[in-house]
């Protein structure tokens, strides 16, 4: 079981962010001061994991699309028409994310879906519509899963899991890096994603030891002996990380921590980390520090509509709606559901002030990485 110090520091990270989780689960055009015809509105569906084990990740991400949105619509929308935001929360279940998309499907005025969040549940709507089951255009979902065939209805515009770990990887190579080390921060991300990181592991030609967190990730970190890698790769969340970089402070020896885009490096900050373990954590998206024209774009919006700290996370939100809009802005006559398909399936390049979009013959776009690190005294670079 979780120790109380973990539960106790992960409701207090889910107090802090539930203030925000009921507005953001709102629809832009329900929201105070928005208003739309919706007799003329186009609905674009949000499904959003608010699990105990997504909030942290889910509520940057929304944010960062109802800025997005809420921008469009005061720029005249699409075409001349309203966007109705429409956030559909989901608890991370299975029953919950079918009820979910049965209100997307049912929904005559939803032409597109945009920015599902966290990975689970994209990667379980993509398992979905390649079933057949889901006949809409499924854009820019936050799908961290590398192995999934991606059909002709899902657009994924980020990095995946295999590019992130092979960059921050890359970085380490000076080291001479021939063995990692992988915790996995639950047995549920263990099951979920084990196989997928040793395949990757594989490829690299690495030499790869896990430890499975099923308790206090304090005492593991504890724990581990001169024989454990040096570099350990983290597959996880933020309190969870943080729980186990701190249980490093016993170590002597010097750890690197490998965090992926699932990771709130601000979080971490808030937290507290170790003396010993400088955390690397890669984002498929640019710094958000950056001169790029979207980045400046998103500092700007999200400064002007919400009193939040620009992060990574709700940077992709921000893209991921900023694509749909481009893409559905540019439909030949009557925007419908089936016509948003048609469009989203030319998979055209696309420059988006400097986020570059272009799809490879897997149906995916992006090997853009980036990775920020917070260093052993808690200072962020990047």
């Amino acid at each position: 079981m979780p120790s109380v110090k973990t539960n106790l520091r992960r409701r207090h990270l889910l107090q802090q962010v539930s203030s925000l989780t009921a507005a953001a689960a709102a629809p832009a055009w329900a929201q105070p001061g928005k208003s739309a015809d919706a007799s003329r509105a186009i609905v674009i569906a949000q499904v959003v994991d608010f699990s105990q084990a997504q909030q942290d990740v889910s509520k940057d991400f929304l944010i960062g699309s109802r800025a997005a949105w809420q921008d469009v619509n005061a720029r005249g929308g699409i075409r001349g028409r309203q966007v109705q935001h429409l956030a559909v929360e989901t608890d991370g279940t299975a029953p919950s994310l079918v009820r979910a998309l049965d209100t997307v499907r049912d929904n005559p005025l939803c032409v597109a879906l945009s920015g599902s969040v966290g990975d689970q549940i994209a990667s379980q709507i993509v398992a979905i519509s390649r079933q057949g089951n889901l006949n809409i255009a499924h854009a820019a979902p936050w799908l961290q899963n590398s192995s999934l065939d991606i059909d002709d209805r899902t657009f994924p515009i980020f990095a995946a899991r295999q590019e992130q770990i092979a960059y921050a990887l890359k970085t380490l190579s000076v080291m001479g890096l021939k063995e990692l080390g992988t915790i996995y921060g639950t047995p549920q991300d263990y099951t979920a994603y084990h196989a997928e990181v040793e395949r990757i592991a594989t490829g690299m030609q690495l030499t790869m030891q896990s430890f499975r967190g099923a308790g206090d990730l304090r005492l593991m970190g504890q724990k581990l002996t001169s024989s454990t890698p040096a570099v350990l790769l983290f597959i996880g969340g933020t309190p969870e990380l943080a729980d186990f970089a701190q249980g490093l402070e016993k170590q002597a020896r010097q750890r690197y921590l490998v965090a992926l885009a699932d990771v709130n490096l601000q979080t971490m900050m808030q937290m507290g980390t170790s003396r010993n373990a400088p955390v690397i954590a890669t984002q498929p998206v640019p710094l958000v520090n950056s001169s790029l024209p979207v980045v400046r774009s998103y500092r700007e919006t999200l400064a002007r509509l919400f009193d939040e700290p620009p992060t990574p996370l709700s940077l992709a939100g921000y893209i991921a709606a900023r694509y749909t809009y481009e893409v559905l802005d540019d439909v030949d006559g009557p925007l419908t559901r089936q016509s948003a398909l048609t469009a989203f399936q030319r998979r055209a390049s696309l420059d988006l002030g400097g986020f570059r979009i272009s799809f490879n013959a897997q149906r995916r776009s992006s090997n853009f990485v980036t990775q920020s690190m917070m260093s052993a005294n808690g200072r962020l670079i990047g």
